[in-house]
């Protein structure tokens, strides 16, 4: 997976309290609840040139997410769009952007002290990586069931499990890992939703709460049955996955990017990598 340094080298702009900056101005404290405990979800939309894919349903995770947390938003979905429309126009009209609209808790004790939920909206510079293919492995790292944690929103908490996966993959001299289910299927990459494909057939991880139901994910579900393709949701085992012929991932980041090598196989990307991922630049086009 392409790496990027979003906190020194991107031109950005942040929304907070009513006012737009030029930077990224320092938010937190060493006693805030989300220092210490961690109540932070963010979410991630993209611009593309002005065009803004599926910018609704980011803004609405973003509240679930919170909400989730126990979090209080005091802003609307659709103010947050609107915010990320006006926040846009600060780029180059051509721009390549990643929408981080971002809620945390300034007080309380073990539990987030609701009514101090703050709201920060983040865009910034990020062009859209080159689909040039990843490697990939399987980690020792699972997802926990939605008993064992806040599965269903999009919350920083999560991600430190996620980093240790993929350091653990990077030392091994893979980009990211294949996790698994507290159950032992397959979930996802590390932090994209895959897909694979067996002679012919999309078969892709079927949501059942121990990761996200990527918004990107279901765009494409949705592209690539509308041209016809045949593509099933259901529990994937890990020796299906290497033996694919093809596997790519999607995700807001990359959008679409393919899999060019599992444990020790080789990979291509094939032909419906390919027209996954012309089908979504065509919606992002029309949209």
């Amino acid at each position: 997976m392409a790496k990027t340094n979003t906190k020194k080298s991107a031109r950005k702009v942040t929304w907070v309290d009513g006012q737009w900056y030029d930077d990224d101005p320092k938010q937190l404290a060493a006693c805030d609840h989300a220092f210490k405990m961690a109540s932070v979800i963010f979410d991630g939309a993209r611009s593309i040139a002005g065009k803004l894919p599926d910018l609704d349903l980011h803004c609405e995770r973003a509240i679930k997410s919170a909400e989730i947390m126990a979090l209080e938003p005091k802003i609307t979905a659709k103010e947050i769009a609107r915010l990320s429309r006006e926040g846009i126009t600060r780029f180059e009209p051509e721009a390549e952007l990643y929408i981080s609209p971002i809620f945390f808790a300034d007080d309380g004790f073990i539990s987030p002290d609701p009514a101090s939920t703050k709201f920060i909206l983040s865009i910034f510079e990020a062009p859209i990586p080159e689909p040039t293919g990843f490697s990939a492995c399987l980690t020792q790292y699972r997802r926990p069931a939605r008993n064992m944690a806040p599965t269903e929103a999009k919350a920083a908490c999560l991600y430190p499990n996620v980093s240790r996966g993929v350091a653990e993959v990077n030392k091994k001299g893979y980009d990211v890992g294949v996790v698994l289910d507290p159950n032992g299927n397959v979930a996802e990459f590390s932090y994209t939703n895959l897909f694979m494909v067996k002679d012919g057939i999309v078969s892709t991880p079927a949501i059942n709460g121990t990761f996200l139901n990527g918004i990107t994910r279901q765009r494409i579900i949705k592209l690539l049955r509308d041209a016809g393709q045949t593509v099933l949701e259901r529990a994937v085992d890990f020796e299906e996955v290497a033996k694919a012929d093809e596997l790519f991932a999607t995700g807001n980041y990359a959008k679409v990017s393919p899999c060019t090598k599992i444990e020790d196989r080789e990979l291509q990307p094939g032909p419906v990598f390919r027209q996954a991922r012309e089908l979504y630049f065509g919606f992002v086009d029309a949209s």
